[in-house]
């Protein structure tokens, strides 16, 4: 007897405090785009902003749109509104204010499967909310593929906001949008303090943050070079006895925000190094596939690994 085939329904999520931009960008998506190209579209709005949308005219496109409260996210609700409506996409427009397992921890429709997530950040209220709603705040940045900040100026802080944001997220692709809704990629390259077109680079201690965002950004250009940097030993449970990542604690977005950052190394005297040693690493660089960043990223072959002193400062900072 054969098994039912479950389809997958694709769900695309859009997170964001109120006046972030979500509304306007699934309006735009939604209408001008026509991105759903008729299928039937189930829209979840879990909050209601200053935009609206027009419903009426999004039926006549097949969308249809359903408001939740909190006590509507549950897993019956959501059967039902599958069932009533039979989408063959789903669209989120996350309420800023939930954190993300309101969602992640009920059981959604079968096939309902999670195929992009984009953040939206209104540029002159981003430094207040990670002040002040920091831990909503880094959920919302670390969990998106996408972060888009909005309404940017001439005083939008962007390259200390990328290298936050890429230390916590190294996935993200991250885009400036401007008063006039111009959006810009940010991919433009920072001025490298060491030189790449030598074969071996010598990477002074405070220049391994920069390292770290650039090689995340670019790896093709690093494969193939020797690397000589002095770092902290870190050995997660679940590594082979040949792994370790030698990294550093890098403040991400603010005072309170320490992450380790670091890239998988292999070498064979790996199970003999102890957490938060400092080493001094000369490695080879390469490139393999990261599962929990569906993509290729930064891995390192280490020929040799020296006990050293630690690094002067042993912070790292990216502003």
């Amino acid at each position: 007897m054969k098994k039912d085939v479950v389809k997958e329904i694709p769900v695309y999520m859009f997170l964001g405090f109120l006046e972030s931009g979500k509304t306007t960008f699934a309006n735009e998506t939604l209408i001008e785009r026509g991105f759903t190209e008729g299928d039937p579209t189930l829209l979840l709005a879990c909050e209601e902003g200053i935009e609206e949308y027009d419903e009426d005219y999004l039926r006549s496109k097949n969308i249809f749109v359903e408001y939740l409260d909190e006590e509507d996210v549950n897993t019956d609700h959501l059967l039902d509104l599958q069932a009533k409506y039979n989408p063959t996409r789903v669209m989120i427009e996350y309420n800023g204010m939930w954190m993300m397992d309101k969602l992640f921890g009920i059981r959604v429709p079968k096939g309902w499967t999670i195929v992009q997530v984009i953040t939206f950040v209104n540029a002159s209220t981003y430094d207040v909310y990670m002040a002040n709603m920091k831990s909503i705040m880094m959920e919302q940045l670390a969990t998106a593929d996408m972060i888009v900040f909005n309404r940017c100026d001439e005083n939008t802080k962007r390259a200390e906001y990328r290298k936050g944001i890429k230390a916590i997220n190294r996935r993200a692709q991250v885009i400036f949008e401007n008063q006039d809704g111009i959006a810009q990629v940010d991919d433009e390259e920072f001025e490298l303090p060491y030189d790449m077109t030598k074969d071996l680079i010598e990477l002074s201690e405070e220049d391994f943050g920069i390292w770290y965002i650039d090689s995340c950004d670019n790896p093709d250009k690093y494969v193939g070079k020797q690397i000589v940097f002095k770092a902290m030993v870190h050995r997660p449970s679940a590594y082979a006895s040949n792994e370790f990542v030698p990294g550093r604690f890098a403040m991400t977005c603010c005072a309170d925000d320490i992450a380790f950052i670091g890239f998988k190394c292999y070498y064979e005297g790996a199970k003999n190094l102890k957490d938060r040693q400092w080493v001094m690493v000369t490695a080879t660089i390469g490139k393999e596939y990261y599962p929990e960043f569906e993509g290729e990223g930064p891995v390192l072959k280490a020929t040799k690994v020296a006990m050293t002193s630690p690094a002067s400062e042993e912070l790292v900072y990216f502003n």
